[in-house]
């Protein structure tokens, strides 16, 4: 169940780092709420997690899913650029967010 959560944590992760980019610096209301509850989600499902996940591991995994998750959408739906170099060190942080789980 621990994993579950963390899994739906940086899920949210990655929700709270689109939101807060179409909030405009919480200019714009809609956007900026949801900023706020995804990020107020993520943490609260993390801390949950962490009940039982060792807080290193939990918390690699979890900034690990954000950080691949939101640079990927970044570049498949915004127009970030897309480089080999950057689809490698996405590809790092997977493994490590596996390697991880596995170990």
């Amino acid at each position: 169940m621990a994993w579950t959560l963390l899994g739906i944590a940086g899920l949210l992760e990655i929700a709270f780092a689109l939101a807060m980019r179409s909030s405009l610096g919480f200019t714009r209301l809609w956007p900026s709420l949801l900023t706020v509850a995804t990020g107020v989600s993520s943490v609260v499902l993390l801390s949950l997690a962490l009940r039982t996940l060792p807080v290193g591991t939990g918390y690699a995994v979890w900034t690990g899913i954000g950080a691949a998750g939101t640079a990927l959408l970044g570049m498949a739906l915004l127009g970030d650029p897309v480089a080999p170099l950057r689809l490698a060190c996405i590809a790092l942080i997977l493994a490590g967010v596996i390697g991880l789980k596995l170990i």
